[in-house]
Order: C-alpha cells, then structure tokens, then sequence
C-alpha cells in the first residue's frame, strides 16, 4: 500500500514496489469491461463469466463492498474513517489542513495524538504558560490591569511599604508647598468666579491656578515616577512568579536612582521649555487678546505634552530592568510606544481613572473632615473666600496617602505590565521570561534583558 497513510484513496499512487508506468490491477484495461454491478462486483467477476482479455487479473473472490478501512501506519495505528462518524469507506478522502491528519504535519500543526480520527478538528494552540501574575503572550486590556492587582494582592507587605514611604514623602512636600508657598489658590479660584472681576483680573488669577496646579501636578509626577521605579523590581518579579521582599527592592533599585532622577529631571525639563514656549507669545504681547493667546498657547503646549509623556512613559522600567542610560531609556520608550501610542494611552488612562476613582472615594471624607475641623467649619471652608488652613492640609493629606497605597501600586504595575507588553509584541520577550521562570520546554540561556533576572 501507500507509504503516506491517510493522503489518498488505493490505485492513486504506486506502492508495494509496482512501478508508476504499470498498469494497476485495481484499474481494467478493457474499454469493452462491462460496468460495476450495483452491488459493487465486476460483471467480468461472476461465477462462470469468461474472460475479458489480458488485463482482466480479478480474483473471483472478493472482499465485501464498502468495507475497506483507512491504511494504518506505525506511526498512527488508529487513524480509522470509521472514528469520524462519517461513512465507511475511503469516499471520506483525506483531512483538510486544519484537521490534524499526519500528513499535514508541513503545514505547521502536527499530528493530535493516538486516537486522533481524520475528522477531527485542531483545537487551536496551547495555552500560553502563566508562572507568575500573566501569561506569557500579548496581553489584554483586562489582564493587564487584572495582572496589576494581582500583584498588589499576592505581594502586598512589598507593595504597601514601597507605597506607603513614596506617599508620605510626597504629601508632606505637597502640604508644606500649599500651606507656605502655594495658599493663595482659593482666592484665585474665587476670583475667577467673581463677575465684577476684569479681564485682567480672571486672566491673572487663571495663569495662578494652572501655575499652582502644575507645580502640585508634577510634584505628583515625580512621586508616581519613584513609586513606579521602586515597584518595577515587584512587578517583574511577580510575572515570574518569584516573591522579592522590600530590601531586595530597594538594593536593585538603588543603584539606579540617579539616573532615575537625572531622567525625571529631564522630563520636568522638556515640560517647562514646552510651556514656556506655549505662554511666552501672549505674555510678550500683553493685554486682553495677549491673555487670549496665552491662553491658546497653554492648551498646545499641553497637547504636546501629553503626546511626548505618553511616547515617554516606559522610559522608567526601560531604565530600570534593561540598565540604560537616561537617553537610551528615552529612546527605547520611543521605539516601544512608536505605532501604538493611542493604546498605550488609552490602558494608562484608563488606570489613572480607576486608581483615581477609589482614590477620590478615600480621600472625600478626609477633605470633609478636615473642612468641618477647620475654623468656621465646612461652611466657611465650602465659600471659600479663605486660605487653606493647616488643619485642612494635614487631614486630607492623610486621606490622601491612604489613597496614594492604591494609586501608586496600580499605576506602577500597569506601566511595568504595558512595558513587558509591548516588547513581548516586538521583541519576543515571553520566551526569555520562560526561560527565566524555569518554564517545562524553554531551557537554556536568555538571550535578551529578562525583567527581573
């Protein structure tokens, strides 16, 4: 028979040694042969039926009709037509390529084990192997924040004292700005909502609050940049599914921290000269329609902004897990983000929503507290014709770094996941990271910067 079992039908190809040009003895030779009986014998078969010529080498006995089965080889022995369910017989023909027959081994899916009939079907491809909080493979929006929390759940001594240090540190520095620097945002704020107040006045008072407003915003920045520095070794860990405790977070961070804050400085840096440029016509120019186009020239510059702080946002771990300088880590965020900067924004929008979400849930009873404690009560504080006072700054800021212990883990560890994400879409980093966790088939040395190795 065939030495390929499964690919065609007896009669289509040579086999047992008959040479190709041969005449088959399946196929008669005689155009004068009469046709096939209903039954499925040869007319030129029945007892007693002369002899057609030469070619004619039936024996008289013959198997029963339509009870032939699919050849079976050494390497398959079970692969039998009957297991589909289909009819008996070869009119089944062979599988397609989606169906698993051996033959088809070329085209990429294989053979699906003993008792594999030709019908059925390729069950797709295994599941990706998951050693710590994601699978290794391209991940989803869900189980890139769903790998976040995890983190936070499964690590949580590591995350709330990284979390807890980094949050203090930055309320303190935002109470002491807002209670010695920074305490005339209310009567800005009022003033803009004042109808008597001029043009000049509203336009004053609006360039206050965006300037105090920035100045809080990027103290923030600064403060959810360390987190995200300090909680990378966590998050790169987890997905191998090895446990790492705060010191030995904070000895692979430590050497890193310079240029850490050289790299935050320079993003502050690209920042303020992006604003400067924004502002500076319409301050140039003065007056109503110089304040209009400072106005317009602010939004811009926030627009190009947000552009290169999102092309930039995995410029952290890049500087953290793969060792590189300030620059290189820039670049590597750029070449990551390039061609799926709305994705990346939009996971990290995202995040910031939700982070921000429970955050606020937190901190408003805090902020009522801290009103209703405050001289004249929360109904001096809800006019707001007055300064912030110090007891209203210590009481939301502790309402504040409670809810900086979800902020900073969530945001951290969706800016690590998004950056793992993005060089396993381009750079097959899973296969390093399986390697790295000792994953049952990826043996060997790591070819790349695996996170956390």
């Amino acid at each position: 028979m065939n030495d390929s079992p499964g690919w065609a039908s007896p009669g289509s190809a040579p086999s047992d040694g008959q040479e190709p040009g041969a005449s088959s003895p399946a196929a008669p030779t005689s155009p004068a042969e009469p046709a096939d009986r209903p039954d499925g014998i040869h007319a030129a078969d029945e007892p007693g039926a002369p002899v057609q010529g030469p070619g004619a080498k039936w024996s008289k006995e013959q198997p029963p009709p339509a009870h032939w089965s699919a050849p079976a080889g050494p390497q398959n022995p079970a692969h039998n037509t009957a297991q589909q369910g289909g009819p008996a017989g070869w009119g089944a023909g062979p599988a397609s390529p989606g169906q698993g027959g051996p033959g088809y081994a070329g085209y990429g899916y294989g053979h699906q084990g003993p008792g594999a009939g030709w019908g059925a079907g390729w069950g797709g491809p295994p599941p990706a192997a998951k050693p710590g909080v994601i699978p290794l493979r391209p991940l989803g929006v869900g189980e890139i924040l769903d790998g976040a929390v995890t983190t936070m759940r499964t690590y949580w001594r590591t995350v709330l004292g990284i979390s807890l240090t980094v949050a203090v540190v930055v309320e303190v520095v935002l109470v002491l700005l807002q209670g010695l620097v920074l305490n005339d945002t209310a009567d800005s704020t009022t003033l803009l909502t004042d109808p008597t107040a001029t043009v000049d006045e509203k336009t004053g008072a609006m360039g206050d609050v965006m300037v105090n407003s920035g100045v809080l915003a990027l103290v923030s920045l600064i403060g959810t940049i360390t987190a995200t520095a300090l909680l990378t070794a966590v998050t790169s860990r987890a997905v191998l599914g090895k446990p790492v405790t705060t010191g030995e977070a904070w000895r692979e961070a430590r050497p890193r921290l310079p240029k850490l804050f050289g790299l935050i400085f320079l993003l502050l840096l690209i920042v303020a000269v992006i604003g400067a440029v924004g502002v500076l016509p319409g301050a140039l120019l003065g007056g109503p329609g110089g304040g209009a186009l400072a106005a317009l020239g602010m939004l811009a510059a926030l627009a190009v902004t947000v552009w290169l702080m999102v092309r930039f946002s995995l410029a952290s771990p890049a500087l953290m897990l793969e060792k590189q300088s300030v620059t290189k880590a820039l670049s590597r965020s750029a070449k990551l983000v390039r061609g799926s900067w709305w994705r990346v924004f939009g996971i990290q929008l995202l995040s910031m929503l939700i982070a921000n979400i429970v955050a606020m849930i937190v901190a408003v009873p805090f902020a009522l507290a801290g009103g209703i404690l405050s001289d004249g009560g929360l109904e001096a504080f809800a006019q707001g014709g007055s300064n912030l006072s110090w007891t209203y700054l210590v009481v939301a800021g502790i309402g504040s770094v409670i809810g900086s212990l979800v902020t900073f883990p969530l945001t951290a560890g969706v800016v690590v996941l998004l950056y793992i994400d993005q060089r396993i879409r381009r750079e097959a980093l899973d296969l390093d990271l399986a390697r790295a966790a000792g994953v049952p088939g990826h043996t060997g040395t790591a070819t790349g910067a695996t996170p956390g190795s």
